[in-house]
């Protein structure tokens, strides 16, 4: 490959001196130098096929096989990407719609809620206040009957000192419970 090389030094230093003489122009044609330069470039083209060639082509079909795998993993990146982007968008749909179901159905049990609620104390409310009518009920019952013993032992009391003799007996109790129903009656 030196060898090779060196020859091909020395042939073109030899073609290129006389293109350079004083009394020739660049332009002009010089058969001998033009074989020269063929065979040189022949020389160096078979050199070249043979020694750096097979690198080049090798390094070439490498890269074309590394970009050929990096545009597959890329379009099968971009199918992913796009599968995952749409499985996204689906669970982002259905996380919404579950939301929105989740919020109308609490909505619901929270009316259903308050309207059990608001039953129940009207309910309770009804209850107390019927509970407090019959006590209050009760209530004047056993003052209305204990005025009216009261009246009949004042009753019979005055009647006793009135007439003089002592008004205990059951009749005459009766007498004076019947007799202030009677007036009890009349007032109504």
């Amino acid at each position: 490959m030196r060898r090779i090389a060196l020859l091909s030094t020395m042939l073109l230093a030899g073609a290129v001196r006389p293109a350079f003489a004083a009394d020739r122009g660049p332009l002009d044609v010089e058969p001998g130098l033009m074989i020269w330069t063929i065979i040189v470039f022949l020389l160096l083209l078979l050199v070249l096929w043979k020694a750096a060639w097979p690198q080049i082509l090798g390094a070439v079909e490498a890269r074309e096989q590394r970009l050929e795998a990096q545009i597959a993993e890329t379009e099968r990146n971009r199918v992913e990407s796009a599968r995952l982007l749409d499985e996204h968008r689906k669970l982002v749909a259905d996380a919404k719609t579950s939301a929105q179901s989740i919020l109308t159905d609490a909505r619901g049990v929270a009316e259903r809620e308050r309207a059990l609620a608001i039953e129940k104390t009207k309910v309770e409310q009804g209850e107390l206040l019927d509970r407090a009518r019959r006590e209050i009920a009760a209530e004047r019952d056993r003052a209305l009957a204990d005025l009216r013993r009261e009246a009949v032992d004042l009753s019979l009391s005055a009647a006793g000192k009135l007439i003089g003799a002592r008004m205990d007996s059951e009749a005459d109790r009766a007498l004076v419970t019947s007799f202030l129903e009677s007036i009890g009656e009349r007032a109504r």
